[in-house]
């Protein structure tokens, strides 16, 4: 049987539309996309490209920890980055967070991302 759930937290920003911040399904759990939003303001951080990353990893903390998880429990991390020349500093800040084994990742470079954000990062966590 599927034991389906949509995970939600006011310390991530709020899911604006037709989406939830996550979604558990038995031990796994699907991360919607998190760009570079503060969960109070709801405006994107200020600092370039190093403070986007760090409030995006801390918007995906908050929502693994709402779903009975933590950070290092992603096992699939999917980056979007509108310069694909942030992809070290990406890598610098991901190893302040996340140690081996590290999860599976995709790197994607993309036009543009909502709100003019340089990043935006999704996953899927087991717990």
């Amino acid at each position: 049987m599927i034991n389906k759930a949509a995970i939600s937290t006011e310390k991530a920003p709020a899911a604006i539309g037709t989406y939830s911040q996550a979604i558990k399904v038995n031990n796994t759990v699907y991360l919607s996309g998190q760009i570079p939003l503060d969960p109070e303001t709801m405006s994107v951080v200020d600092g370039g490209i190093d403070a986007e990353i760090e409030q995006v990893f801390k918007n995906l903390t908050a929502v693994c920890e709402a779903a009975g998880g933590e950070l290092k429990d992603i096992v699939k991390l999917n980056i979007f980055l509108t310069d694909l020349g942030n992809f070290a500093t990406v890598n610098e800040i991901m190893a302040r967070y996340f140690s081996e084994p590290y999860p599976a990742r995709a790197a994607i470079g993309v036009k543009a991302l909502p709100k003019g954000v340089g990043v935006e990062m999704d996953g899927i966590v087991v717990i």
